[in-house]
């Protein structure tokens, strides 16, 4: 009879996502919110929502409205309408003020935006299954010197990606629940915009369970945003 093999315990190890450099200042962080993450960050929303609910802008001077619906949190909301983009501190339709940022995505930012001021803006886009955004620049904040902050929930999309030069080169990346991009430095300027929403199977934000604020193949894209330049002591 062989002598009984002994076993060895095996260390399991967690391996933390790895953080790819898409361009100079253009960083993804795959999974950056795990499921629990994402599961408080989608009921802070669905509360916020109750609040602020999601309407449809329009685009300047033509009237278009966007293939997405939107709202905002925090001191102040991007609105587009018929008088052009800007900031405002209510939400355009019941004229109340914008509800806080969601506390997930206030510690994303601290951990991840390498900036010293809080964010004033958080735009949620609701994406259903055919909405798309088109190449634009975010240059609408005094504040350029701070990064955009994506965090994504629901269905994955194609996000692609250029230069700050509307002719330039683009190429897309897959965005998934609970990824974090983060666009700033060299890369703060870049066209960007979302292809389309890639099917999925139901998970978090799908199927049963599904929150009321996002269709059952849509996607939910929550931006961080700096908008006015932070007043500093001079220094000696």
């Amino acid at each position: 009879m062989a002598p009984p093999v002994a076993r060895v315990p095996v260390e399991r190890v967690s391996i933390e996502p790895v953080s790819v450099e898409l361009l100079p200042g253009l960083i993804l962080h795959p999974g950056y919110l795990d499921g629990p993450a994402r599961t408080r960050l989608a009921a802070e929303l669905a509360a916020r929502l109750a609040v602020a609910p999601p309407y449809r802008p329009r685009m300047p001077r033509t009237g278009r409205p966007f293939s997405v619906t939107m709202t905002n949190c925090g001191p102040l909301g991007w609105v587009s309408d018929a008088a052009g983009y800007r900031y405002q501190a209510h939400h355009p339709e019941t004229g109340a003020p914008w509800p806080a940022i969601p506390d997930v995505a206030l510690r994303a930012w601290d951990d991840l935006a390498g900036y010293p001021d809080p964010p004033e803006a958080a735009l949620v886009n609701l994406y259903a299954a055919d909405a798309r955004m088109g190449l634009h620049q975010d240059r609408d904040e005094a504040a350029l010197d701070a990064p955009v902050l994506s965090l994504s929930l629901g269905a994955s999309a194609l996000f692609r990606y250029g230069g700050v030069n509307r002719g330039d080169p683009t190429r897309s990346v897959r965005l998934n629940a609970g990824d974090a991009l983060v666009m700033g430095g060299a890369a703060r300027l870049v066209h960007h915009g979302i292809d389309r929403i890639l099917p999925r199977p139901p998970d978090l934000l799908g199927g049963e369970g599904m929150p009321a604020f996002l269709p059952p193949d849509g996607r939910c894209n929550l931006t961080l945003r700096r908008v006015t330049r932070p007043e500093r002591a001079p220094t000696a």
